[in-house]
């Protein structure tokens, strides 16, 4: 059984209020004032705000306004495979990382095209509809974005095939030598694409008196020129191998071919589908600033979290400080990518490297107040975690500093930790009679407080600080568990049942199952500690027991048998008793227990979501 001094609450890894309604309430308001380039990152911050509210259902409306008010690809690619991540679908045998859900806010595809449109993002996206209709709307989109340039240059013999098309440039061609080959170009098609190529063809140079001009020492092959001139002519990429169109692409940044690079970007970016093709193309995009092609390959890496974080080649690129700064050179480095990939990392190991770098890396992107906050506040954590308490205390007070007045229970907790406990008691002290005098009208905000102040008092004084926190905010946890642990120490373990009862009536936790489940086992009531164990392994099927000593669902083989076995029969009877007494944890437990026996039964299932959304 756990010992009621060794208790700790945890210091959470969110961003915490002082007065969470005026926060929200400040949100909202500057959401009504907000211009449309500014709602998405307000939808952002007003998730955060939300997270510390455990809802995931509000946390995931805010990230669809988000998508739904996102203007570039960026935070469209960013916030697509947010909300895919927040559905767990990696967790699903068979899901595809870059299937398409059938509608525009998380469609892969519908993420790379530029443009702000609230109204259309829960149309269904092209690829549900037909072909045609798709292609129609594509080609629409695409002689949009070329703009009047495409319509003035290469209307004209955008169907014809290059044999006959030539007639009608006679006595206007150039000869580009490349080795021993001559690449007969159109003139004006080629001066068409740029103005430093304009220039050297129409201007000043002795290249525009000149039929034949060397090209041999400008790094582009003579299949690759041979692509120019009939792009020059039809502007389009088909049939061109990715090879020749990366040297498209390069040829495109030496002489300022924007027409021809958008194209390039483009067409590049529909290639990459995995996280192989995507390893390979994100460098030529970095080198090539080629922005829709690092969409694309970042894309192809946030929706394959958390798998894609274990390849070392991407996690070089996305967690180091120079990998930080190439995607910026492209405008794909932003607090809410590194916010993404930071929680990620969080929820799959809080202590690794990797996620210490990750939040430097938003530690770096961050520009206002509570973006600071939050990284500073989120390295202090993670320090806890790893027990470096120094680096743990001055992450927090930095994060104070800022205004985070939250990370000062974590500052506290470090000094703790560290032996000074009459200081932690002291900073925690002072921060609560600052608090009294200055949000007298308060009440749950300032509920942890007391319950961090009760950490390093003892006796009646912690007592009454536990009872103040419970007082000010029911929803603290800490407090019903030392109290209930303090009444077993006494032996007094169905009291110590009915205190750790008053949190589990109305919020269900794992940690506090855990704690009843030990109640009844001292007792030797195994039939109750069965139905706890079963009912927290629904809500964390990969739970540790005893300190982190052994698995969950070890104990209930080992409970098995010690309880009498029900029939089939029996536990629809079980369930049906359960069900109409409201007894949602006997529920759980109850269908769990079917599941192991039948887990395609796709009822049981049905009714295990059911008390879950409960």
């Amino acid at each position: 059984l756990p010992i009621a001094d060794l208790l700790e609450p945890p210091i959470e890894p969110h961003l915490k209020f002082v007065d969470f309604v005026e926060t929200l309430a400040s949100v909202y308001e500057k959401l009504e004032n907000a211009s449309d380039d500014e709602r998405c990152d307000l939808y952002i911050e007003q998730s955060i705000v939300l997270r510390g509210m455990s809802d995931p259902k509000l946390l995931r409306r805010s990230l669809r306004s988000a998508r739904q008010h996102a203007i570039d690809p960026h935070r469209k690619v960013v916030l697509a495979a947010w909300l895919k991540y927040e559905r767990r679908e990696d967790e699903l045998d068979g899901a595809l990382s870059m299937n398409c859900s059938g509608r525009m806010i998380e469609c892969p595809k519908a993420a790379l095209v530029e443009g702000y449109d609230p109204g259309s993002v829960f149309d269904p996206c092209n690829c549900r509809r037909p072909p045609l209709k798709a292609k129609q709307e594509a080609d629409h989109y695409l002689d949009e974005d070329v703009g009047t340039s495409k319509v003035s240059d290469v209307t004209e013999e955008f169907e014809e095939e290059d044999e006959c098309s030539t007639s009608d440039f006679e006595g206007d061609y150039v000869y580009f030598c490349i080795g021993d080959e001559e690449i007969r170009c159109v003139r004006r098609k080629i001066a068409a694409l740029s103005i430093p190529l304009h220039a050297m063809l129409y201007g000043c140079f002795r290249e525009s008196c000149r039929e034949k001009i060397n090209f041999s020492h400008n790094e582009i092959s003579a299949s690759a020129m041979k692509a120019v001139d009939r792009f020059s002519r039809t502007g389009n990429l088909d049939h061109f191998s990715p090879n020749i169109v990366l040297s498209l692409l390069n040829f495109s940044n030496k002489f300022c071919c924007e027409r021809m690079k958008s194209a390039c970007d483009r067409y590049l970016a529909s290639l990459v589908s995995t996280i192989e093709d995507a390893l390979i193309f994100v460098e030529y995009g970095l080198e090539e600033t080629a922005y829709l092609l690092v969409a694309s390959c970042l894309q192809v890496f946030l929706r394959e979290l958390p798998r894609s974080l274990q390849n070392p080649d991407v996690r070089e690129l996305l967690c180091s400080s120079d990998g930080r700064k190439r995607l910026e050179m492209v405008s794909h480095s932003s607090f809410a990518l590194y916010y993404l990939l930071s929680q990620v990392a969080l929820e799959e190991d809080n202590q690794s490297n990797t996620t210490v770098m990750l939040l430097e890396r938003l530690g770096e992107c961050a520009t206002s107040q509570w973006q600071k906050e939050l990284a500073l506040h989120q390295l202090g954590c993670v320090m806890l975690e790893r027990k470096e308490y120094k680096d743990a205390q001055n992450w927090f007070e930095a994060a104070a500093e800022v205004g985070h007045v939250y990370s000062l229970a974590g500052a506290a907790r470090a000094k703790f930790k560290r032996g000074h406990k009459y200081s932690a008691y002291k900073q925690t002290n002072s921060l609560i009679s600052t608090i009294n005098l200055s949000h007298k009208s308060l009440s749950s905000a300032i509920g942890w407080m007391y319950q961090e102040r009760s950490l390093y008092c003892i006796g009646k004084e912690k007592i009454t600080d536990l009872n103040t926190a419970t007082e000010l905010d029911p929803t603290l946890s800490y407090p019903y568990k030392y109290r209930a642990v303090a009444l077993m120490d006494d032996n007094k373990t169905y009291e110590a049942i009915t205190e750790i009862n008053r949190i589990l009536g109305f919020k269900v936790s794992p940690d506090c199952l855990e704690l009843r489940a030990w109640f009844y086992l001292s007792l030797e009531d195994y039939e109750s500690a069965l139905r706890d164990i079963r009912a927290l392994l629904t809500l964390d099927p990969e739970y540790l027991l005893f300190h982190g000593q052994i698995r969950a669902d070890q104990l209930v083989d080992l409970l098995n048998y010690r309880v009498q076995q029900w029939s089939l029969a029996d536990c629809w009877m079980q369930l049906y008793d359960r069900w109409s007494s409201v007894d949602d944890i006997g529920s759980l437990a109850v269908v769990h227990q079917m599941l192991e026996n039948n887990p395609g039964k796709s009822l049981l299932r049905f009714r295990q979501s059911l008390l879950l959304l409960r």
